[in-house]
């Protein structure tokens, strides 16, 4: 190795640390209790809000076709969508995708949380209680019951799903072909969280495995909520990202499960059985299909 590549090596590994390092208000901090604080000139400069959308009439959707996708939170690239797991000690910038959520419609900030895709059911509070937290009795408290004394808290078991619970992701998006503009656009419309049902850690021994869709989210009622919530940005850690912009650029790798189809909207894996690389294949194929609208729509 010469030495234009040692300095080369050196800077970069200078610049990796002060990036990996920089966090809210570094720079202006009078104490460390400062950091991540934002002052009322920051507040009022940083006072912006989603991109909006923008009105799309009907008469300009030439083509479009609707898709369901799983986010697997085990590839590398959708790590943002996943950590930090542990939310406890972080500091108010940087929280997970599901904490986001769950926090906000806890707080009545996101109102528009159904039981499907197809977004026909709405779900209460009391309805994601359920999936979210399970409670369970020891023997002793069964006991202090059938003797009909009150049960002593410490003999209830509560188990309550976390960040660090979650499986997967899975979107559903419309895509369409804007004859106005001549593109193809893409559309994300619901967003879900997918993991073992709380009452799943209790059974963890039992090879209890309830994996389920906790709860779909209407995503442009959420898109507000997830501006304001940012991201880890690996390529410039001074330059959060929210989870509305890496969501609507579609900066994850998502595998389709689902189209819109004739047959009801069946699951590749319902006519591609017990093959996973040719279920793969098929989403790619699908993907393939819908890119191809745009380039056939400019051939001659």
């Amino acid at each position: 190795m010469n030495v234009k590549n040692v300095v080369l090596s050196i800077v970069a590994l200078i610049m990796g640390t002060v990036c990996a390092e920089a966090q809210i208000n570094i720079l202006n901090a009078a104490t460390p209790e400062d950091i991540g604080v934002r002052t009322e000139a920051q507040i009022a400069y940083d006072n912006d809000v989603p991109l909006p959308y923008g009105y799309v009439d009907e008469r300009d959707v030439l083509w479009s076709k609707t898709t369901w996708e799983i986010i697997d939170l085990d590839e590398r690239v959708n790590f943002p969508l996943y950590y930090p797991i542990d939310t406890n000690n972080i500091g108010a910038e940087r929280r997970s995708l599901y904490d986001v959520l769950v926090k906000n419609i806890k707080n009545g900030k996101i109102d528009g949380v159904y039981a499907d895709s197809y977004f026909t059911e709405k779900r209460s509070l009391q309805d994601l209680d359920a999936s979210l937290v399970y409670r369970d009795t020891t023997d002793l408290g069964i006991d202090q019951f059938n003797a009909g004394e009150p049960v002593d808290e410490q003999y209830v078991r509560e188990f309550t799903l976390d960040a660090g619970d979650i499986e997967e992701w899975r979107v559903r998006g419309y895509w369409y072909l804007d004859k106005r503009q001549g593109e193809l656009k893409y559309r994300l419309l619901g967003i879900c969280p997918v993991a073992g049902e709380a009452r799943s850690k209790a059974f963890e021994d039992d090879g209890f495995d309830s994996r389920v869709e906790l709860f779909w989210v209407w995503f442009p009622g959420a898109r507000e909520v997830l501006h304001n919530a940012k991201a880890f940005n690996r390529r410039n850690t001074s330059q959060p990202i929210s989870y509305d912009h890496l969501l609507n650029s579609r900066r994850f790798h998502g595998v389709v499960y689902k189209e819109d189809n004739v047959q009801g909207d069946r699951n590749v894996n319902d006519y591609v059985n017990d093959n996973a690389l040719m279920q793969l294949l098929e989403s790619d194929r699908i993907l393939e299909s819908i890119r191809n609208i745009e380039i056939d729509l400019w051939n001659y």
